[in-house]
């Protein structure tokens, strides 16, 4: 059975559709009965689906929002 460690290993695989038969069914039985490991794929499947959708425009609008996203985290971590 496949451990937690190799399934992070195999996760970007599985979520690209790259992996065989075999290889699929040792990940699909592991995350039945690993529910961490199932939280972390759901986790992986929503930034893929994420990055999928944000604009494909780069520059300024890259920048500003890289700006911001610092100026948030800075906001937090004072709290």
């Amino acid at each position: 059975m496949l451990t937690c460690k190799e399934l992070v290993a195999r996760s970007s695989d599985l979520l690209d559709e790259q992996l065989g038969f075999r290889e699929k069914l040792a990940l699909r039985r592991h995350l039945l009965l690993c529910r961490n490991c199932r939280r972390y794929l759901r986790q992986m499947r929503l930034a893929q689906a994420t990055l999928r959708a944000l604009p494909e425009k780069s520059g300024a609008d890259t920048d500003l929002l890289a700006a911001h996203l610092a100026e948030l985290r800075r906001d937090h971590s004072r709290r």
